[in-house]
């Protein structure tokens, strides 16, 4: 099916993998509305969409901050709609071994609050939406780091399981 048109809401949009998904959906017709916590970056892949034809939709946001997650959440549905696609794609990642993690709990929650409870707060603003629509998709990013057994990850593999599961 071709996403010509649709609004696709792609978290961590500023650089990486996100960045690059962005460009090549809005390439494809997609309406990208782009998510991460700096406006600059956004606005500069806002730009590189501009020149290509794209229709990009520029909206900061910490998504490790659950005040803010509603606001955006608020601020898409009211402007747009909703979202027809919804990628799960921020994320934060520390490598560290458990070692020198015994005082460093702090690090796991800033990880699960990004790359689990912020996409899943997303997932649950967006998803009674689709469900009213009958239609849209949701994609969530995750790591091969979950199938495998990788050093110094704990925190970040965990997060990305989560979402997983």
């Amino acid at each position: 099916k071709s996403i010509e048109g649709k609004r696709i809401l792609v978290t961590g949009a500023s650089s990486g993998i996100g960045r690059q998904l962005a460009l090549k959906l809005a390439e494809a017709g997609g309406e990208v509305i782009l998510v991460s916590r700096t406006r600059e970056k956004l606005e500069e892949v806002a730009t590189e969409m501009d020149a290509a034809g794209g229709k990009p939709h520029v909206h900061p946001a910490d998504l490790s901050d659950i005040d803010d997650i509603e606001r955006l959440a608020n601020e898409i549905i009211d402007e747009y709609g909703g979202v027809d696609i919804l990628v799960n794609n921020a994320g934060r990642s520390i490598r560290r071994s458990i070692k020198a993690s015994y005082d460093r709990f702090h690090d796991y929650e800033r990880t699960m609050k990004l790359n689990y409870f912020g996409a899943l707060r997303l997932i649950l603003s967006f998803m009674p939406g689709m469900r009213e629509r009958k239609s849209g998709h949701i994609i969530n990013i995750s790591s091969i780091g979950v199938q495998t057994n990788t050093p110094r990850f704990s925190a970040y593999v965990a997060s990305k399981a989560a979402l997983d599961a």
